[in-house]
């Protein structure tokens, strides 16, 4: 098939049952959905002035977020009963999805709020998008969250200009709270093993400390230094090649 869409195409994104294809289009602020299996059958979402810098599926692949400009508002828009629920004042507004989460089975959505200068953690019943639990994270700026791949906690890490990382189950409950260091800049990314027995974190001193779920202490750190002083270790190098070979 062939989908003309009206303007350049930012963002493109299957569903997850691959029925479907979201084309977002920024600068009409406008979302397109076209598909595969009835090729006329579409939907378009206009945003209107209140602008989009992001779309996204839901996990049952018949929900579409997206999101508007300067943190006004989330817009959950069904295919099904083509209603749209709101969700106001989310925290980020950014073309990577940030602060905005599912679990692992779909039936919950975490959503970062910001209220009277405190981060605050929704959770959603993704059935109705009602909310099911909120609570106020210990975190000055939070920069980002991630559920555990078996939906049983969410580690939260704060502003980059301080190492700070939480872990905290669904309903608010803070079961770890950890500093490597002051003075310096902190957590960048974390990640599950697939397991959930594991939560990596990495940081901007190098390093990427291995924490486990049943006491949340470090059980390993591993070093990315600039120089490999180890005469066995392996190393690899990305050659360029011309068009001649």
């Amino acid at each position: 098939h062939i989908y003309t869409n009206l303007d350049h195409v930012a963002r493109i994104e299957w569903s997850a049952d691959s029925n479907y294809v979201l084309c977002a289009q920024y600068k009409r602020r406008i979302v397109q959905v076209w598909s595969v299996s009835d090729p006329e059958w579409t939907c378009k979402i206009d945003e209107g002035i209140a602008g989009l810098t992001y779309a996204r599926w839901s996990p049952d692949s018949r929900h579409i977020l997206t999101n508007t400009d300067f943190q006004l508002r989330l817009s959950i828009w069904s295919l099904v009963t083509k209603k749209c629920a709101y969700i106001k004042f989310p925290k980020f507004s950014s073309r990577d999805g940030r602060g905005v989460e599912f679990s692992h089975d779909g039936k919950h959505l975490a959503v970062v709020e910001r209220r009277n200068y405190r981060d605050v953690i929704c959770i959603y019943n993704t059935e109705s998008w009602a909310l099911a639990k909120q609570f106020q994270a210990d975190t000055e700026d939070l920069s980002g969250l991630k559920w555990s791949p078996d939906d049983r906690y969410l580690a939260v890490y704060d502003t980059p200009l301080e190492y700070q990382l939480f872990i905290y189950t669904p309903d608010g409950r803070l079961l770890s709270r950890y500093q490597a260091y002051d003075h310096a800049l902190g957590v960048k990314s974390v990640g599950w093993s697939p397991s959930a027995s594991f939560l990596a974190a990495g940081s901007y001193d190098s390093a990427v400390r291995v924490f486990n779920n049943i006491s949340w202490k470090v059980i390993g750190e591993l070093a990315h230094k600039p120089h490999v002083n180890n005469e066995l270790a392996v190393v690899y190098k990305e050659v360029a090649f011309d068009d001649d070979g």
